[in-house]
C-alpha cells in the first residue's frame, strides 16, 4: 500500500516537474499568444492585415537589435549604445545626396562605425575593466557629441530610396525589413547555437574561470559579442531611417532599453550564459504588441511607459525568482 502510495506521489511529482519545465522554456510563447488573441477580441483592428503589417514594421529594427543585445548579455554584459550607434547610421543615411550610388558608401560607413563603437566597448570592458554600464554609456555620450557637432543639431539630406524600400515596404504584405530581420536570426542563432563560438559564448556567460580554464580566450568572445551588438545596431539603424524617412539626433532613442527588456522577458539572464535568439525576439514582439494595444484601446501614449516600467518590474522579479 505505502508503495503505491509513493509511486503516485512520484509521478505526481514528476508530471508537476514536467509543467514547470514547459513553462518556463514556452511560457513567454504562450504570454504572446495570449497577449494576441485578448488583443485581437478587445479591439478587432488590432488583428487587421494593415495593423500586423504594421506591427511587423516596426518590430524588425528593434528585433535586429535585440539579437546584438542577447550576444552582449550572453557574456554577462549589457549594451547602452545602441540606440546612439543607430541614430549615427541614421544621420550617416542622410550625409549623401540620397542618390542609388551612395548605398554602398554608407552601409560601409555606417557598419564601420557601429563595428569600431563595439570593438571599444570590448576593449573598455576586458582589458581595462570598466563596468559593462559606465564603458557603453561613455561611448552613447561620445557619439551624440559628435552627432550633434557634425549636424549643428539638425541633420539634413535625404535618405536614398533603397533604404525606404527596405525600411518601409512590404512585398505582397510581408515587409522588406522583416525579410533581413529572419535572415539575420537564422545566420546569428546558428552562430550561437551550432558554432564552436556560440559554444565558447556560453560558457565564457556562465563561469568565465571556467572558460578560461579549458582554453577559451574569454576577453576576445566578450569583444567579439560587443562587435556584434555594435554592427546590428548600425544595421538597424540604416532600416529604422527608412521607415521613418525623416531622420533626426534621436533615432533610436529608447532602443537601448526597450532591447535589454525584451532580452530579459525572453529568458536571457542577465547573469550571462543563459538564453536564446528565438526567447529575445519573442520578447520584442511582446513589446511591439502592448505599444500598439495601447494606442488601439485608445490610451494616451503615456501608458506606454508605464507599461514597459512595470514589464521591466515583472521580468526583473521573474529573472530573480529564478536564480538567474
Amino acid at each position: 500500500m505505502q508503495q503505491a502510495v509513493n509511486a503516485e506521489m512520484s509521478t505526481t511529482n514528476q508530471k508537476s516537474r514536467a509543467i514547470k519545465e514547459l513553462g518556463a522554456r514556452y511560457g513567454i510563447h504562450l504570454a504572446l499568444v495570449a497577449l494576441i488573441v485578448v488583443s485581437g477580441i478587445v479591439s478587432p483592428a488590432f488583428l487587421s492585415g494593415n495593423n500586423i503589417s504594421n506591427m511587423l514594421l516596426q518590430a524588425a529594427p528593434l528585433g535586429i537589435v535585440v539579437i546584438g543585445q542577447a550576444f552582449v548579455i550572453l557574456v554577462r554584459g549589457l549594451d547602452l549604445s545602441v540606440a546612439s550607434i543607430m541614430a549615427t547610421a541614421a544621420v550617416v543615411a542622410t550625409a549623401f545626396n540620397g542618390q542609388p550610388g551612395d548605398v554602398i558608401p554608407i552601409i560601409l560607413i555606417a557598419l564601420g562605425i557601429g563595428l569600431c563603437t563595439g570593438l571599444i566597448n570590448g576593449l573598455l570592458v576586458t582589458k581595462r575593466d570598466v563596468s559593462p554600464f559606465l564603458a557603453t554609456l561613455a561611448t552613447m555620450i561620445v557619439l551624440q557629441g559628435l552627432r550633434f557637432a557634425y549636424t549643428q543639431g539638425a541633420p539634413s539630406g535625404n535618405v536614398p530610396h533603397f533604404f525606404r524600400i527596405i525600411g518601409a515596404e512590404t512585398f505582397y504584405g510581408l515587409p522588406y525589413n522583416v525579410v533581413i530581420l529572419a535572415i539575420l536570426a537564422v545566420i546569428f542563432s546558428v552562430v550561437l547555437h551550432k558554432a564552436a563560438f556560440g559554444r565558447q559564448v556560453y560558457i565564457t556567460g556562465g563561469n568565465p574561470k571556467v572558460a578560461q580554464l579549458v582554453g577559451i580566450n574569454a576577453d576576445q568572445v566578450t569583444i567579439i559579442c560587443y562587435v556584434i551588438s555594435g554592427g546590428l545596431a548600425a544595421i538597424a539603424g540604416l532600416v529604422l531611417s527608412g521607415f521613418v524617412g525623416i531622420v533626426d539626433n534621436w533615432v533610436g532613442r529608447g532602443f537601448e532599453l526597450d532591447s535589454i527588456v525584451a532580452a530579459v522577458m525572453g529568458g536571457i539572464a542577465l547573469s550571462g550564459g543563459r538564453g536564446s535568439i528565438l526567447g529575445g525576439l519573442v520578447g520584442a514582439a511582446i513589446l511591439i504588441v502592448v505599444f500598439n494595444a495601447v494606442l488601439l484601446f485608445g490610451m494616451p501614449v503615456q501608458f506606454q511607459i508605464i507599461i514597459k516600467g512595470i514589464v521591466i518590474v515583472i521580468a526583473a522579479a521573474f529573472y530573480v525568482k529564478r536564480g538567474a
